[in-house]
């Protein structure tokens, strides 16, 4: 079987994300686990190859983040003409591709890790904003009849408020490598280190987090918060910590590594996601596997792979006080932190790669013949050890 996969970015594009790395480990397993071959249509960027496979994977690469979705017509049309492709998977996580539109003989299924709506306004200028928003509302329309894949309840629960049939959605959530995701005991947890891993970009809340930062280094001076990884708001987040009196104890690390990130996870006492939403928030899955508990919004996404009071604290979203209270909880209270601990270890054991890319792997046979979706495992299930 071999599908073709639209989208924008791979893992080695510059502004690359939890989505990539995804469609990497997912589709490197399909290849080895199933011999689901993939060939992925994304966009180029400055020193990449047009051509390249990797991890088992094909990635035709073509255009910039601007003319790609110009240029992804023809070169999806060309791919599906040579009869070798048996289903296009749209990987719905910025733009809609459409290609029912110039594909229209073949099978589809979408794969949704979260859908913007207002979000979006927080992110880019509004007219792309309105654009994005725009499409999104042609779902129901354009898509009612597609089969989907989500990673998570709430955005099952966000198409289903779209009119968008449930019977054909089935949750895979994502997996962890745990090889390298992991807890090590030669690692020394460093007091008072707080960390944000992911993007840097308005959606994430990181902004929001600057300001619960003031209120909490007041208290807890010898606290430090390093930020890693970069994106658009990195300039203004920095102009917003000028002139403030704890401005020294945050640190932007900018892009790292995978290796460097696990360090990072392993040594820190709390990984705080605050994003307005989220399809799942990977990041929180591997602070878990390192035996880091988490600070999080309760906000779709995080709100299903943050377990509170178990695997970490949940807060209301946008609140700067309520979240600086709840790091504040686990730096002060080592019993409260080591009850976390336990739970986000046990949380984290449940996903992996693997059994993520079996489960996909059924769905995309049905789906490539046309037929119902099976149903997948319920990895969110208390008594599911997957």
């Amino acid at each position: 079987m071999k599908i073709l996969m639209l989208n924008e970015r791979d893992r080695t594009h510059p502004l690359a994300g939890g989505v990539e790395v995804h469609l990497d480990e997912l589709a490197g397993r399909l290849a080895e686990r199933h011999g689901i071959e993939t060939t992925v249509l994304c966009s180029g960027y400055d020193g990449a190859l047009p051509e390249e496979t990797r991890n088992g994977v094909h990635y035709l690469r073509f255009g910039n983040r601007f003319s790609y979705y110009a240029k992804l017509p023809a070169r999806a049309r060309a791919c599906w003409r040579t009869g070798e492709y048996d289903l296009v998977v749209e990987n719905l996580c910025k733009l809609l591709f459409f290609s029912q539109l110039y594909l229209p003989r073949a099978p589809h299924l979408a794969l949704v890790h979260h859908l913007f709506g207002l979000s979006a306004f927080r992110q880019v200028p509004i007219p792309i904003a309105a654009y994005v928003a725009l499409t999104e509302s042609l779902l129901p329309v354009l898509y009612r009849r597609w089969p989907y894949v989500v990673v998570s309840p709430s955005t099952r629960d966000d198409l289903r408020a779209r009119f968008l049939p449930g019977d054909q959605i089935r949750v895979i959530p994502n997996g962890l490598d745990h090889a390298l995701y992991r807890r090590d005991e030669s690692v020394e947890v460093e007091p008072g280190l707080v960390l944000f891993v992911g993007r840097l970009e308005y959606y994430k809340g990181v902004d929001v987090l600057l300001d619960a930062w003031e209120s909490l280094a007041r208290s807890r001076p010898d606290a430090r918060l390093v930020l890693v990884g970069s994106g658009t708001a990195e300039a203004d987040l920095r102009a917003r910590l000028e002139g403030r009196a704890h401005t020294g104890s945050v640190h932007f690390e900018g892009f790292v590594s995978e290796e460097e990130k696990v360090r990072w996870l392993q040594r820190a006492e709390v990984l705080v996601q605050p994003s307005h939403k989220e399809g799942w928030g990977l990041t929180v899955l591997e602070a878990n596997a390192c035996g880091t508990p988490v600070v999080a919004t309760r906000v779709p996404g995080l709100q299903d792979s943050v377990q509170h009071d178990e695997t970490g604290l949940l807060v209301e979203g946008g609140d700067h006080e309520a979240l600086a209270q709840a790091i504040g909880r686990i730096l002060a209270d080592p019993s409260l932190r080591d009850h976390l601990v336990q739970g986000a270890l046990e949380w984290a054991d449940r996903f992996s790669w693997d059994a993520v890319a079996d489960a996909f792997a059924v769905v995309l046979s049905a789906a490539a013949r046309r037929e119902t979706l099976p149903e997948v495992p319920d990895f969110l299930a208390p008594s599911d050890r997957v």
